[in-house]
C-alpha cells in the first residue's frame, strides 16, 4: 500500500520543521518505491549569480527521501538521516525543479535511496543524490 499525494503532503505538513516547509515543497506523485517532489522557484533560495542554492536542492532531495520512504513502507515512520551524497551538475534558474527520489533497497532498520532533480522541462539532471536512513 503506498501513500496517496495528499497523505504525503501532510506529512510535508505534519513532520518537517518551519525552514523546511518554507521551501514550497509540494508532493506531486507517489508510488510504491518513490515520490516526486517539486521546489518551486524562488528568489529567496538563490545564491550569488541567481542560481539555486546547493543548500535548497540538498535539503529538497533529503525530505524527498522521507516521503519515498514513507510511500515504500506504507506510511511515516521514525527515521534519520545517515549519509547524504549530492553532486550539482548545473545551474537551475527561474525554474522549479522535480524531485525524483526511488528507493533502492529497504530493510528492516535502513533504507538507500538515489534522487534525481531536474529543472522542469529539462531532460539532464542539475543535481544527483544518494542517501541513507536508519529507520526505527
Amino acid at each position: 500500500m503506498t501513500l496517496t499525494t495528499a497523505e504525503a503532503d501532510k506529512i510535508l505538513a505534519d513532520a518537517f520543521a518551519p525552514w523546511v516547509q518554507e521551501l514550497g515543497l509540494s508532493v506531486i506523485g507517489t508510488g510504491e518505491r518513490h515520490a516526486v517532489l517539486r521546489l518551486p522557484w524562488s528568489g529567496r533560495l538563490a545564491r550569488e549569480g541567481g542560481g539555486l542554492s546547493g543548500q535548497a536542492l540538498m535539503a529538497a532531495a533529503d525530505t524527498a527521501s522521507v516521503i519515498a520512504v514513507s510511500a515504500a513502507r506504507g506510511g511515516f515512520g521514525p527515521m534519520t538521516t545517515v549519509q547524504q551524497s549530492t553532486t550539482f551538475q548545473r545551474a537551475v534558474a527561474e525554474r522549479d525543479v522535480l524531485v525524483r527520489a526511488r528507493v533502492t533497497k529497504l530493510g528492516r532498520r535502513i533504507a538507500f535511496l538515489d534522487i534525481t532533480l531536474t529543472a522542469e522541462g529539462d531532460e539532464e539532471p542539475a543535481a544527483h543524490a544518494t542517501t541513507v536512513y536508519a529507520l526505527a
